[in-house]
């Protein structure tokens, strides 16, 4: 039996699939990096209690993110802005470790936001679909 079931999904799908994975990320970036540039009470505490205290660092770490970002969804500078933001995320999973946070909800969130990073990036962009071939079988 055949039909849009067991047929692989078009390089189109993919593409449209990769964007709105990239999209809803690059939006939680963006809001992120706005609370930091902002330098919001609740950033200002939070950041305490991992020892990153003082609104010029909030504010310091939110110019890094959204600069990352911004090189994220630009095309041309977009696998660059994924390894920076994998680069940034890894400081926070090393800091989450340091202060003993929660392991899923807090450690291990940079690796979760890392694979919808690369899952976009990967969905969208054929090249790195050559780069980084999942292959079924042998």
């Amino acid at each position: 039996m055949s039909g849009t079931w067991t047929t692989k999904p078009s390089g189109d799908r993919l593409a449209i699939c990769g964007w709105i994975v990239s999209g809803l990320v690059t939006a939680f970036l963006l809001i992120d990096a706005t609370m930091k540039l902002l330098a919001l009470p609740i950033v200002l505490e939070m950041n305490g209690q991992i020892g990153f205290p003082g609104a010029a660092m909030a504010r310091e770490l939110g110019i890094i993110l959204l600069v990352c970002t911004v090189l994220y969804i630009v095309p041309r500078t977009t696998a660059l802005g994924a390894i920076l933001l994998t680069g940034y995320l890894g400081g926070a999973i090393a800091t989450h470790l340091r202060v003993g946070s929660p392991l899923v909800t807090h450690t291990l969130f940079g690796v979760f936001l890392g694979l919808f990073i690369w899952g976009g990036l990967y969905l969208r962009d054929a090249r790195i679909r050559e780069l980084i071939p999942f292959r079924s079988g042998v």
